[in-house]
């Protein structure tokens, strides 16, 4: 029986007749023999509906995404019901796709690995119901992963990294810091407190009608912010780094977007334009804030890296810190960042775009690490549920705040 959080109300399941048929529908490969783990990843946590076939040795063996993106563009925002509806329709379609493209049949999976914490409730429940039927009529093991830890261990899959290592997430649902002892060992050292970075860069697009600019209306909002801010002047506003005082790790930008609106607010006075059109001073604004947003997030994270190795935690020389997630994405934030690896003699890696934002390969990955380890495998569902809200590790964020690192001043010039 599926056990479902409060949350997320309730949801139909796929029917097993349908499962059956779509069984049916797949073609086998008789011919080709794995003799090497092979696992299923889906996705489905926020907006994108994704799948894929990864091999223990890091071999993508076929892949399938379908993106929400423009739907969401349209309403202003990711609606919960709308998201759960598409899932819905494309899941089975994408998983279909993944399985094609890898020329595996299912019989020779050697697991189906899925989001089940955290997320959209509405969503996570869509990918999780699918893959108990498909667990259930293939008689497979199942592996439910954690969409963050599953963020952290995708540079594993394209770069030779031992652990440990630093991961800095940071995305449109997510901002943390954490220490990567295992592939189940986590140490939060910091979280955003209030909003996430992505989400930030978002609402700040909106208010700012970017939709309207002929150059950004089929991009999204952290996108657009990128785009613009190479036009614009970034002293022209002087928007403060949050938390500038708070020795600790932890991010806030709520403030920060507050202080925005109010100076885009200013100026549609002072331009004598409405809300809703395009201020001529756009590009100005999108790059301070990105300026801003690139500082705050390297300062919290310099701390994080004087701390780990003041407490022996990471190497003094060669350590690593990997940025992933959606806003990792953005060039200034990792030149930024970059500035700061220099600084503190480690070295910044980054997974490629594809594999910064939500996508079927870092599950299935993650699938593959856990299959490795021995970690986290159910040969039984009862009772498996799903979690919107979850978090990562061991928190130890508060030590992280007694240690009250004084971190040297950087000039962040790009």
């Amino acid at each position: 029986m599926l056990i479902l959080n409060k949350t997320a109300g309730t949801f139909s399941k796929p029917s097993k007749t349908k499962i059956c048929e779509y069984l049916r529908s797949l073609n086998f490969y008789p011919g080709k023999v794995f003799l090497h783990k092979l696992v299923l990843g889906i996705e489905t946590s926020c907006d994108d509906t994704a799948a894929a076939v990864v091999d223990e040795t890091g071999n993508v063996l076929g892949e399938a995404i379908h993106s929400q993106t423009e739907v969401h563009l349209k309403t202003g925002g990711i609606i919960p019901p709308v998201a759960q509806q598409l899932h819905r329709e494309n899941i089975q379609r994408i998983v279909h796709e993944a399985l094609s493209a890898s020329k595996v049949s299912p019989s020779e999976l050697s697991a189906i690995a899925t989001t089940i914490k955290p997320g959209l409730a509405l969503s996570l429940g869509v990918g999780l119901s699918f893959s108990l039927e498909l667990v259930d009529k293939l008689k497979k093991p199942f592996i439910p992963i954690h969409h963050m830890e599953a963020h952290a261990l995708t540079i594993r899959l394209t770069n030779k990294v031992e652990f440990p290592f630093l991961v800095l997430l940071i995305s449109g649902g997510h901002c943390l810091l954490a220490l990567v002892r295992g592939v189940s060992d986590f140490l939060l050292l910091g979280k955003s407190l209030d909003i996430a970075p992505g989400d930030m860069l978002d609402k700040v697009a909106r208010r700012l009608s970017l939709i309207k600019h002929p150059e950004c209306s089929t991009m999204c909002g952290g996108k657009a912010i990128e785009h613009l801010a190479k036009q614009g002047n970034k002293l022209h506003f002087d928007f403060k780094p949050p938390m500038q005082r708070a020795k600790n790790c932890d991010f806030s930008f709520s403030g920060l977007q507050h202080v925005i609106d109010k100076t885009i607010m200013q100026k549609e006075k002072e331009e004598g334009i409405e809300k809703g059109q395009v201020l001529s001073s756009a590009a100005d604004i999108a790059a301070a804030v990105q300026h801003t947003t690139a500082c705050h997030i390297a300062k919290r994270t310099h701390r994080a890296i004087l701390f780990c190795k003041q407490r022996d935690l990471l190497p003094q020389r060669n350590a690593v810190l990997v940025a992933s997630g959606g806003v990792a994405s953005n060039l200034y934030i990792r030149k930024a960042l970059e500035i700061v690896t220099n600084a503190t003699q480690c070295t910044l890696l980054c997974p490629p775009p594809n594999l910064c934002t939500d996508n079927g390969i870092m599950i299935a990955w993650n699938g593959i690490e856990k299959l490795r380890a021995g970690l986290g495998i159910l040969y039984n569902t009862e009772g498996i549920r799903y979690e919107p809200k979850c978090p990562l590790g061991i928190d130890i964020s508060k030590e992280v705040g007694e240690a009250a690192i004084k971190v040297p001043q950087l000039k962040v010039k790009i």
